[in-house]
């Protein structure tokens, strides 16, 4: 609790507040809105391709624009970036109101990945660069815990709203965290936070072969892109199987979430001030990730719980939550996603962060890690939908659990290899 402690009292710096407005605002918004595609899936009768298509549109968008929007960022003014995510995300929640067919969710989708991509590339930049020295994996730790905060509200208090409200009171609210969050970065964040680098030193394709010659990038790249398509089958697919397959309500479905949610709250803080002390940041990567794997492995137990043990029954909030097998198993496997992000991402995003700093360029480094996921999250959620049509769903969850353990060993072994590479040359150097 200390070192939570310790996270929240950046909060007492007004910039950091500012920017933890942001990660609040992005982070409720994107977890409310899957607990609703759950129901859209439900409303609108979609097959799995049509419901991997509610995850793809998110990311194909980003996939276009997150090189550019990085050079734009590190050359540009940050602050002005993220007025602009959080104004587009505002237009995103009224486009949601005037949704009545799956093809409208998915158009609506598209304008949504545009608004996240700008808010979590330039976030997480500027954080990066605002931190004093030896402090990347506590600032960004921190930032993190917030979201996670935040994305824990959006399942609790979302998945709630959409039970209790329905979809447009539900967005209303959204619009209006969102427009707080614009308030406090106009009055308290410096004017040009972080980016603006020069333009000449800083030529894109230059700087991004540079980024891509260091061997911690390169394989962090490529781990993304494996274990990307594995977590994707989670996020979209996870609530879709609560409610389509269990019949489980949105304030149900929340709960679930919300188990992974917490522990990523409370540990990611203190994890990313270990990773700072311990060093041997790709150790709590693979860890990390491997965990995940196990927690994606679990899913498909749901089907041999449910029925296996008596349903818990709770009125609360004027319905009644039954709670049988299948909410158990799910709500154990989100806990154990939830440590393994945990150990996991403050350590990845602060070694993108130092490795971008080599050449001016941090914000590059993270468009990197998140080009990096985009190819895995628009390849993933429509070939694991595909999976779910035609053999199952459990074979689905599977397939996604393998993709990140492969994506885990190819790390490990691209980055010892490029490592084991890098102290030959050194050596040889050294000998001249």
């Amino acid at each position: 609790m200390a070192r939570f402690g310790s996270s929240v009292r950046l909060l007492s710096d007004r910039e950091f507040a500012a920017l933890a407005g942001t990660a609040f605002a992005r982070s409720q918004a994107y977890s409310t809105l899957l607990i609703a595609l759950a129901l859209y899936a439900e409303l609108y009768h979609t097959s799995g391709f049509i419901e991997g298509l509610f995850g793809t549109a998110f990311a194909v968008v980003q996939l276009l624009i997150v090189l550019p929007l990085g050079r734009k960022v590190d050359t540009g003014n940050a602050k002005h970036w993220l007025l602009a995510g959080l104004a587009i995300n505002v237009v995103v929640f009224f486009g949601f109101m005037l949704v009545d067919s799956a093809v409208h969710v998915i158009l609506v989708r598209i304008l949504q990945g545009v608004g996240a991509s700008i808010l979590w590339i330039t976030g997480s930049t500027v954080v990066g660069t605002i931190a004093p020295d030896g402090e990347n994996g506590r600032w960004l730790g921190s930032y993190n815990q917030v979201a996670a905060i935040s994305s824990l509200a959006g399942d609790l208090v979302g998945g709630y709203l959409l039970y209790a409200e329905g979809f447009t009171f539900t967005y209303v609210v959204l619009t209006g965290v969102t427009i707080v969050a614009f308030v406090l970065v106009y009055l308290f964040l410096r004017d040009d936070p972080g980016g603006g680098a020069d333009r000449e030193e800083s030529g894109g394709l230059d700087t991004l072969r540079d980024l891509l010659d260091l061997p911690m990038i390169r394989s962090l790249v490529l781990f993304r892109l494996a274990f990307s398509v594995g977590k994707m089958a989670v996020i979209i697919f996870l609530p879709i199987l609560a409610r389509t397959e269990f019949g489980l309500t949105t304030f149900a479905i929340g709960w679930i979430l919300a188990g992974g949610k917490l522990t990523k709250a409370l540990t990611q803080g203190y994890v990313g001030e270990l990773a700072d002390r311990v060093g041997r940041k790709e150790y709590f990567v693979v860890v990390g990730a491997l965990l995940y794997g196990l927690g994606t492995a679990m899913i498909p137990a749901s089907y041999r719980f449910e029925g296996a043990i008596d349903p818990y029954r709770l009125h609360v909030f004027g319905g009644d939550q039954v709670l049988g097998g299948a909410f158990f198993t799910l709500f154990a496997a989100y806990m154990v996603l939830g440590v393994a992000d945990s150990i996991r991402l403050p350590a990845s995003m602060s070694l993108f962060v130092e490795e971008g700093e080599h050449y001016d360029a941090v914000a590059s480094a993270m468009s990197l890690r998140s080009i990096s996921w985009k190819v895995g999250q628009v390849a993933g959620p429509v070939g694991i939908g595909l999976i779910i049509d035609y053999v199952s769903t459990s074979a689905a969850f599977y397939t996604a659990a393998a993709f990140i353990v492969v994506a885990s060993g190819v790390f490990w072994l691209v980055f010892q290899r490029a490592s084991r590479a890098d102290a030959v040359v050194a050596a040889d150097v050294g000998d001249d």
